[in-house]
């Protein structure tokens, strides 16, 4: 009884805590239109500044706990990275113009250069990214990156895509896996066969959603074709025929991108460890898909005023559809991280001072 007693008040104690957002449309609208008018009248420029506000705003209105997260990114880095972005593009542009076939070679060049421009901008995303005043990191190399980013999206294409859910996969344990929190490394756990089946059902229903219009069409034609000639010309009949595309499109993509949006994201986070300690998802592709349409129409009707309103609203279904699951107390957890990074010193060296976060 004694030892029975004594494992269970030594076995861990599982608790959870929700993410929350506090960020509300009307203070984000102010970050917002000031970010707009600023990054227009400076032609562009002030966009690496913007991108700071609007980032600490989101970080900052994310909680865990009493404890929100915090972005530490350097404005001038930022328009660094996007200089020399622009510096490639122009470069592209003007020799694809003058000289196509040294257009091709600098194309071709960028894309040999993508993976470790995106290694590096995960690196300085997540130096940047804290939480209680502790450093997240990264340590994923530029080797492996070259392999989910290039060799296998290139193996994608040879095999009909058939490799998409492999790839997707990969990619996300490349950033899940490689990322620390402090000096403990997260893991990534989720399998290649959820992905494979949330690919399998998102095509099946959009493969579902095509044959019904297709065949509502046929059917259609068949019986009202005398009334159909007589009503329009061939002209009208084509125009019509490419609504009904446009429509087929649209009615599929609002149906598919919520379900396989919240599953991926779903998948994803439910197979991110660190340290014991997990997080659970629970986003609804029906709430999603709500979410999504009805911010659409508002932007439209709006004129675009209502964008940061739905960017808040979007994070914050997404964020407090996540709870942190500990096995132990998650400050001891913490407070022994900041303890080791105060042993080992703080992490300089190798962290890419230029955001390529193209």
């Amino acid at each position: 009884m004694d030892m029975q007693a004594h494992e269970q008040n030594s076995s861990p104690t599982i608790s959870e805590q929700r993410f929350t957002f506090t960020g509300t449309g009307a203070e984000y609208f102010r970050i917002w239109i000031v970010n707009l008018i600023l990054t227009i009248l400076t032609l562009g420029i002030f966009s690496a500044w913007a991108k700071v506000r609007r980032l600490q705003y989101f970080y900052r209105n994310t909680h865990i706990g009493d404890a929100s997260f915090d972005y530490h990114g350097s404005p001038v880095a930022i328009l660094k990275g996007r200089l020399i972005g622009v510096a490639l593009f122009g470069l592209y542009s003007a020799t694809i113009q003058f000289v196509p076939v040294v257009g091709v070679l600098v194309l071709i060049g960028i894309y040999l250069l993508m993976p470790f421009f995106l290694a590096m901008s995960l690196r300085f995303r997540l130096y940047n990214t804290s939480f209680r005043g502790l450093r997240f990191g990264f340590a994923g190399s530029v080797k492996e990156a070259y392999l989910v980013f290039l060799a296998l999206p290139f193996a994608t294409f040879f095999t009909g895509y058939l490799l998409a859910p492999f790839t997707h996969h990969r990619i996300k344990a490349y950033q899940h896996g490689n990322t620390r929190f402090g000096q403990t490394n997260f893991s990534f756990d989720a399998s290649i066969g959820g992905f494979y089946l949330i690919y399998l059902f998102a095509f099946l229903q959009y493969m579902g959603i095509t044959m019904t219009f297709v065949i509502a069409g046929v059917v259609g034609a068949v019986l009202f074709k005398d009334n159909l000639s007589d009503m329009m010309n061939e002209n009208q009949a084509i125009l019509a025929a490419v609504i009904g595309v446009y429509a087929l499109i649209i009615v599929a993509m609002l149906v598919v991108i919520p379900y396989f949006t919240s599953r991926i994201e779903n998948i994803i986070w439910n197979g991110t460890r660190i340290a014991g300690n997990s997080i659970k998802s629970k986003v609804s592709a029906r709430k999603l898909a709500w979410i999504m349409i009805s911010n659409f129409f508002a932007t439209v009707l709006t004129l675009g005023l209502f964008k940061p309103f739905a960017a808040i609203r979007m994070a914050k279904y997404r964020t407090e559809c996540m709870t942190l699951v500990s096995a132990g107390e998650m400050h001891e957890f913490i407070a022994s991280e900041q303890q080791k990074a105060g042993a080992t010193g703080m992490e300089t060296a190798e962290v890419f001072d230029v955001d390529l976060g193209f």
